[in-house]
């Protein structure tokens, strides 16, 4: 038998890893070509201390308590020279990838479809050469064809198949978008790297309040394949929010997702006068189906930067502190990530 470990380094960039039953996190990680930092791999010196809060797996007594204290351990913290999983796990490495010898992965594929879904969301299906494994809500690089340029887009798709969507802002004149609507023909080679990004899905333990605005709503779709795959026993309420009507975009998948999934529950906004939608204005003006739990609560926020300051600043106007805030800004031609944990 064998685990998946995906290996989040500091700089954003996520690699897949296969491990042993017995095998240790660090052992796996070398077998595989990848130096994780290591002293002396006897759990004494503490130099691979990582964290972990997403999996099942053993520390065993070998190591002592200057290299990881009781305290520390308790806060998700490992040595991965020590853990050995017993389940599909996420570790947090805190260094950047290059200085452990790998980096972004490089996946081929191919054109599927592109479909102008409307006239602001492009939806674009690549069929990649192997398997994508990455945790939902991260993104991949995509390369303009032609060019050396890339563009960063969340998957909307589900984790670990070689069958790949993403939600793309159809922008004017823009690059990838010229591209798409103009020139992509099924079957044509694609190059992406990756997959990047500290906004995740984490193990679902209280309420979540997902927040979407515009083509922000991609990495939630991706979040509720999981949920939909995995199950879910918590509250998940999701608030969409775009300018105008037309750009309410897969209101029918989340009308599917909301007949699968007991506990998950949407609503959509429109931010236009001229809207003749039933909830005007912006996501912070409809909450009141939000289970904020008086702060026990997880809260997922992606969109353009605009919208994420206005939600920073209502919740701090309502005194508000989440138990977790993770939160994406994201501009036309390139993702930003930034994230705070409450």
């Amino acid at each position: 038998m064998s685990y998946n470990i995906a290996l989040n380094f500091e700089d954003g960039v996520t690699r897949f890893i296969s491990c042993n039953e017995g095998e240790t996190v660090l052992d796996a990680a070398y077998r595989n070509q990848i130096n994780l930092p290591m002293d002396c791999s006897d759990g004494v010196c503490g130099t691979c201390k990582g964290s972990c809060h997403q999996g099942e797996f053993d520390l065993g007594e070998e190591y002592i308590d200057e290299a990881l204290s009781d305290e520390e351990a308790e806060q998700g913290k490992i040595l991965t020279c020590q853990m050995v999983p017993s389940s599909d796990c996420v570790v947090e490495i805190p260094v950047a990838s290059t200085m452990c010898k790998t980096g972004i992965a490089e996946v081929a594929g191919t054109v599927a479809e592109v479909n102008l879904i409307s006239a602001t969301a492009i939806e674009l299906k690549i069929t990649a050469a192997v398997d994508v494994g990455f945790l939902p809500g991260q993104y991949m690089n995509i390369r303009v064809p032609g060019t050396q340029e890339t563009r960063a887009y969340s998957f909307s798709s589900k984790p670990g198949s070689r069958d790949l969507s993403f939600l793309i802002r159809n922008v004017p004149g823009g690059l990838m978008s010229s591209y798409l609507v103009g020139t992509a023909k099924t079957g044509a080679e694609l190059t992406l790297t990756g997959p990047m990004g500290s906004f995740y899905l984490r193990p679902v333990a209280r309420p979540v309040l997902m927040l979407a605005g515009g083509t922000g709503l991609a990495p939630f779709l991706s979040m509720l394949e999981h949920l939909k795959a995995n199950g879910c026993d918590q509250p998940v309420h999701l608030i969409y929010g775009v300018t105008n009507d037309e750009d309410l975009v897969c209101v029918a998948a989340l009308e599917a997702f909301a007949a699968e999934l007991d506990n998950f529950s949407f609503a959509t906004v429109v931010a236009s006068d001229d809207s003749s939608h039933p909830r005007k204005g912006y996501v912070t003006n409809h909450m009141e189906g939000a289970p904020l739990n008086d702060g026990d609560v997880d809260v997922y926020l992606c969109g353009p930067p605009p919208m994420v300051d206005a939600v920073l600043g209502y919740f701090r106007e309502q005194g508000i502190e989440p138990n977790s805030f993770h939160y994406e800004k994201f501009t036309p031609s390139v993702t930003a990530v930034e994230e705070k944990v409450a």
